[in-house]
């Protein structure tokens, strides 16, 4: 453990991925701690996709595992990690920690950065942030075109861009894989940033994705709200991948319970 860092439990395995039992608001403090002490990181938020995506590669259960703070944004973790008497103390999402980081960094006086999104929803992102975190700084945004990563000349243009901005915090929205593969070969040139994985947290700031009522999110039906949002890109995920995937993992759970 790094020096002015606070302790640690023990990682909770769940579905392969190892997770650190943190609440929201534990994550928030260990960022904090952590650019306090003039460190960076790299925060992931796996859901249930990103666990069935883990379970068949290796080199990606490797890159979850690597990062410094690995948190359930998924319910069926958390009551699988319950069933297995584990009990990680509640889900934390990506679109959740945008706010609660971006306060943080507020108080701190850290900038910000956003990297990923539609052109425009950054920009909107970053205005309805600065409205909600009083004294925010948002130091720079980047939208880069689709398949942008399939060249070195496009990934060292969001590089120079970001290198040049000097956040200490950087919202990554390009989804999994691709933003934590990014992330990576990006920490070396900022140690001292912390990179968030958020996936749609970027569209769900700007208000461009409508996210569910909060009982849906704390029930665990949230995946239903959005389903029924975007069925024709959704339909596949959730219902052929992710609700077989979540079902099996559940059934492993409470059988190992047994």
């Amino acid at each position: 453990m790094t020096a002015g860092l606070p302790s640690r439990p023990a990682r909770v395995t769940v579905a392969g991925v190892p997770l650190d039992p943190f609440t929201e608001q534990q994550t928030v403090e260990w960022v904090a701690a952590a650019l306090e002490a003039g460190e960076g990181g790299h925060l992931v938020t796996p859901n249930v996709d990103i666990c069935r995506a883990v379970a068949g590669n290796p080199a990606l259960r490797e890159l979850v595992s690597a990062a410094d703070v690995v948190v359930a944004d998924g319910m069926p973790l958390v009551w699988a990690s319950r069933l297995l008497r584990q009990a990680l103390p509640e889900r934390v999402t990506g679109a959740d920690l945008i706010w609660s980081l971006s306060a943080m960094a507020a108080r701190g006086g850290w900038p910000v950065y956003l990297l990923g999104a539609p052109p425009g929803v950054a920009a909107r992102a970053a205005w309805e942030l600065a409205g909600g975190c009083r004294g925010l700084r948002v130091c720079g945004m980047d939208a880069p075109p689709y398949g942008f990563d399939r060249s070195e000349e496009g990934v060292a243009r969001v590089r120079e861009k970001l290198v040049e901005a000097q956040p200490r915090i950087v919202f990554v929205g390009l989804g999994f894989p691709l933003q934590d593969r990014l992330i990576a070969g990006l920490r070396p040139h900022l140690p001292r940033t912390w990179f968030v994985g958020c996936g749609s947290a970027i569209a769900f700031a700007a208000g461009s994705v409508a996210r569910a009522p909060l009982w849906m999110r704390r029930t665990g039906t949230e995946w239903l709200f959005r389903l029924a949002s975007e069925p024709g890109r959704l339909a596949r995920r959730y219902l052929v991948d992710d609700v077989p995937f979540a079902t099996r993992l559940l059934t492993r759970s409470l059988l190992l319970r047994r």
